[in-house]
């Protein structure tokens, strides 16, 4: 392996292990990450200046992830209620991974960062919110931009629910997919109709 390949695989080795370990204990300061990686301090400040930068890192990771979801999720389905929906529950199985990761980096991470990051993400969303509008699918009367904000908030503070304890984690990826259709204006029975068949 050349020396690129081995700095390569070091820093994913650090980034997956420091990800569990903050995930365990948020406050994991980087001596306890490098001990936890099987290196030294100094090779964890090689890759990342400070732990905030760690922490950047890995939400970057986070987003990249469930950027891939989101349209895993509505690929190949027309009906933009049913892509919405799907798209909604397959970030849901990401991002219940990465709720404490959120809300780590709501500490080092501005929020205004976290939403820069979320850009390729909502602007996917505005995409099938806009079609739905024009179709008739959503009677929401929030443009779509401003919808895909009030989902994206929708799905923090539905994070935020689970961390606290006042939401079960198994029900949130529908709970979150409902959210986001009533507030399109998906009237309620078709939203029962679209979560039975999810």
């Amino acid at each position: 392996m050349t020396t690129s390949g081995r700095a390569d695989a070091n820093r994913r080795r650090i980034e997956q292990v420091a990800l569990t370990e903050l995930l365990r204990d948020p406050d994991a300061s980087m001596d306890q990450i490098a001990r936890a990686a099987g290196v030294v301090r100094r090779t964890v400040y090689g890759h990342f200046p400070s732990r905030d930068a760690l922490i950047a890192s890995l939400v970057d990771d986070a987003v990249a992830t469930v950027a891939e979801a989101h349209e895993r999720g509505r690929e190949g389905v027309a009906d933009p209620a049913e892509a919405l929906a799907r798209a909604v529950d397959a970030v849901w199985e990401i991002a219940d991974r990465y709720r404490l990761l959120v809300a780590l980096a709501q500490r080092s991470v501005t929020m205004e960062g976290i939403r820069d990051r979320l850009t390729p993400v909502r602007t996917a969303c505005v995409e099938v919110l806009r079609r739905g509008q024009e179709e008739g699918v959503f009677a929401s009367p929030l443009p779509p931009e401003a919808l895909a904000y009030v989902h994206e908030q929708s799905l923090f503070g539905l994070m935020e629910a689970v961390n606290d304890g006042a939401l079960p984690p198994a029900e949130a990826g529908r709970a979150a997919a409902v959210t986001a259709l009533l507030s399109a204006g998906v009237p309620e029975d078709r939203v029962r109709e679209i979560i039975a068949a999810l």
